[in-house]
């Protein structure tokens, strides 16, 4: 139950929350890697955990490091 209220607390009750099928993105499909490292300033709203993974994707892929 302690699990359960700290991750409440951290998320917020989710169940009082629209769930919508599309979002707006938050990054642009043109940001490269050096965009998100140019600046120290924080992204206006959380990184989804799947855009983060294509991201670097994209850069192994570029990079030679992913087949």
């Amino acid at each position: 139950m302690a699990w359960h209220e700290m991750r409440r607390a951290w998320f917020g009750d989710r169940s009082q929350k629209s769930h919508t099928k599309f979002r707006r993105p938050i990054l642009s499909w043109t940001t490269s890697f050096e965009d998100l490292l140019s600046t120290g300033e924080p992204f206006p709203e959380p990184i989804p955990l799947t855009d983060v993974v294509d991201i670097l994707v994209d850069i192994w892929v570029k990079e030679g490091f992913y087949n």
